[in-house]
């Protein structure tokens, strides 16, 4: 870029921020479109703007506005900042994650809380950015969010990225994350929703505190059981999953889907239709069934020699 586009964009960035502090709505809202625009495509021109003074809580304040659409524009603008990994830790300070709290559970204005929860997952891309949203109260807000919501899909994502981090999982499996994805997961004909809230569920089995709240899951087994039998992937791959955990940690999940009739043929035809991901762990949860059925079977022979 020569120096004089450079020169143009400064201008341009500098005369946007003064005009979206106006009273008029269709002045900030012309002045928000031209920073969303000038920031869609160019690393550069997101750092031009991040590093003028002010402009971060400018356009963090501006989500909080009266206006749906000044609202939308805002956090675009921001989203598009937040695509250059190295602002996502300048761009989440507190202030703007209360803003982005605030929108997630909102139902004045559903484009918003997409786009708030799009940003929040942007920006937990960035490890050191997972805690601050834990400590601010995110990851219970987007349970509760996800508990309420009809289209929980941008609520699950961002959920995804923050419970990579061990002290988030925990705070989503004490705010009550297993019972309402598995209500999800069980409760909706959209597949890629079932499957991404399996996915986080997946997730959460990594650490004890999500691990115990599946196995204090009644019928938790049979339930996965139902999934593997449906038609999508994506679920199918994350029951197997969670499966795969449970047998790992408790023989007992094991014994219980040994004791059920049609698992081992359930397992069998994954093995052979399933997509290369579910054939490996249909065929790993096969073998550690087999397993598990020679022992019980070689210990009742003893109790019985």
């Amino acid at each position: 870029m020569s120096v004089s586009s450079v020169s143009r964009v400064v201008d341009t960035i500098t005369e946007c921020l003064s005009l979206v502090q106006s009273d008029s709505i269709e002045v900030q809202e012309k002045a928000l479109q031209t920073l969303a625009s000038i920031t869609k495509v160019s690393p550069q021109n997101r750092t031009m703007l991040a590093q003028t003074d002010n402009a971060i809580p400018t356009l963090a304040s501006l989500t909080n506005s009266s206006s749906p659409v000044i609202q939308t524009l805002s956090l675009l603008t921001l989203f598009n900042l937040s695509l250059n990994p190295d602002l996502k830790q300048s761009l989440a300070d507190m202030e703007t994650i209360h803003y982005l709290n605030s929108l997630i559970t909102s139902t004045s204005s559903l484009d918003s809380s997409k786009l708030a929860s799009s940003l929040i997952c942007s920006l937990a891309m960035h490890d050191k950015n997972k805690a601050k949203f834990g400590v601010a109260g995110t990851v219970q807000l987007l349970v509760k969010a996800i508990e309420g919501s009809h289209d929980a899909h941008h609520l699950l994502s961002s959920l995804a990225e923050l419970v990579h981090f061990h002290g988030n999982c925990t705070l989503a499996v004490r705010a009550g994350a297993v019972p309402v994805l598995l209500r999800v997961a069980k409760g909706t004909d959209n597949e890629d929703l079932a499957g991404t809230s399996l996915a986080v569920l997946s997730l959460l089995a990594r650490f004890d505190e999500g691990l115990n709240g599946l196995k204090r899951t009644d019928e938790i087994v049979k339930a996965m059981l139902s999934v593997m039998k449906g038609r999508s992937l994506l679920s199918k791959e994350g029951a197997a999953d969670i499966l795969i955990r449970l047998f790992d940690d408790s023989e007992d999940c094991a014994m219980e889907a040994l004791m059920l009739s049609e698992f081992s043929s359930v397992l069998a035809d994954l093995c052979v239709r399933g997509s290369v991901r579910v054939r490996d762990k249909a065929d790993f949860l096969m073998k550690k069934m087999a397993k598990l059925s020679l022992d019980s079977d070689m210990e009742a022979c003893s109790l019985h020699g």
